[in-house]
């Protein structure tokens, strides 16, 4: 916490900073936190800048940075929850909102939010992209359902390596997702509950959920775990920084080969994808049925998506369907980045992209008026096999195909 309050005491006049941080308060100014409510990106889409700080390691040019002006507001206070991971197993079936409370500095927690989706904007010109389309159309009513990370399972790096910022905020660790294909497990991460997010867009809405990965290295091959292992020792403690540089878009480690790039990707592209994108956001999520126009519907969605050029993973069929028919689920291919690796080598390599969610009304509540219905009442939680398929969204499968 020290590392990342110290981040945002960055004199805003800082040049390498401006963008980032162009919209949060200098310590210096005598307004409170909690008085002041920055622009959104939705509403900041025409005012871009500078491109924000990134790793030295991806190529900045017109297709890959393309800067943002985002960040977020208000205050509440609690003592601090305790860092236990303990899973708790009653949100798909709730029967009223999260006990959950906010705990420390709203304003600040939704910076280091915003400072993310900056980074993540700035490298994936489709999620941006689309980002605008939708808000063409439902102004300013995209909210976010969940931001997703990926990490390596060894020298802890893993899940409670990103886990931690957000229990330090009250997120409640919940149920355990396990992929045995892919040697993957996840959690996620209900958002505590805040005083007011109604009206407010993107970071400056109804806070996500948190769904963090990562990879059972143990379980891969001696060779991979060795390059693995390798470049985590290397990071040394920098596990205890993910979501600085989460904020930063800056890896943790050096710059790995691409040979050892290479050599990752044909065993496990999850792998090879960390590698190279370390703790940045691998994915936020449109909440759809919290859209206001005919989009709201993700099958409208999509097909706007698609009407517009947009490639849609189609591993599994392009809507993905819970067991329970009610959370529908879809995403776009990633976008690749040129990247260079420390052999002198560029090459390119996937990163983010962008997913859509619709939760359906549990049936229990199937009756209730419409404008009664709050999020507590729709299916909450996440499905393994949705996601397994969401995870191809960066498969070398899915982006030849975006790019026939």
């Amino acid at each position: 916490m020290e590392t990342l309050i110290t981040l945002m005491r960055i004199p805003c006049s800082s040049r390498s900073m401006s963008t980032l941080y162009s919209a949060i308060p200098c310590s210096s100014r005598s307004m409170s936190a909690s008085s002041i409510k920055p622009p959104s990106f939705f509403s900041s889409l025409s005012r871009y800048s500078s491109p924000p700080p990134s790793s030295s390691s991806f190529i900045s040019d017109s297709r890959n940075f393309i800067s943002s002006k985002n960040i977020f507001p208000k205050v509440s206070m609690s003592h601090q929850q305790n860092r236990h991971l303990t899973s708790v197993s009653d949100s798909v079936t709730p029967d009223r909102p999260q006990g959950s409370s906010f705990q420390g500095g709203e304003s600040f927690f939704r910076c280091i939010l915003a400072s993310m989706e900056a980074i993540y904007l700035s490298r994936n010109p489709t999620a941006k992209s689309i980002l605008e389309l939708v808000h063409s159309v439902d102004n300013e009513h995209i909210c976010y359902d969940h931001f997703a990370f990926r990490t390596f399972g060894v020298n802890g790096h893993g899940i409670d390596s990103m886990a931690g910022l957000f229990l330090d905020f009250g997120y409640v660790q919940r149920e355990e997702l396990r992929f045995p294909a892919k040697k993957l497990k996840a959690f996620w991460f209900s958002p505590p509950k805040v005083q007011s997010s109604d009206g407010g867009a993107g970071v400056n809405g109804p806070l996500p959920r948190i769904f963090i990965s990562e990879l059972l290295v143990d379980e891969l091959s001696p060779q991979a775990q060795e390059i693995i292992r390798r470049y985590t020792a290397q990071s040394n403690n920098g596990n205890k920084h993910a979501s600085l540089a989460s904020c930063l878009g800056s890896l943790t480690w050096e710059k790995p080969s691409y040979a050892e790039f290479l050599q990752l990707a044909s065993e496990s592209e999850y792998a090879a994808w960390t590698l190279v994108n370390g703790y940045a956001l691998n994915h936020l999520t449109v909440s759809t049925h919290r859209l206001k126009s005919h989009l709201r519907s993700i099958k409208n969605l999509n097909q706007f998506i698609e009407e517009n050029g947009y490639k849609l993973n189609s591993e599994g069929g392009i809507l993905k369907v819970s067991p329970d028919g009610l959370l529908l689920q879809s995403s776009t291919v990633a976008d690749s980045v040129a990247f260079h690796f420390a052999d002198g080598i560029e090459s390119s390599v996937p990163c983010s992209y962008i997913e859509f969610a619709e939760r359906l009304i549990l049936h229990q509540y199937k009756n209730l008026p419409e404008k009664e219905v709050k999020e507590f009442h729709r299916r909450d939680g996440f499905e393994v096999g949705n996601a397994d398929k969401i995870f191809e969204s960066t498969s070398s499968d899915q982006l030849t195909r975006r790019s026939a």
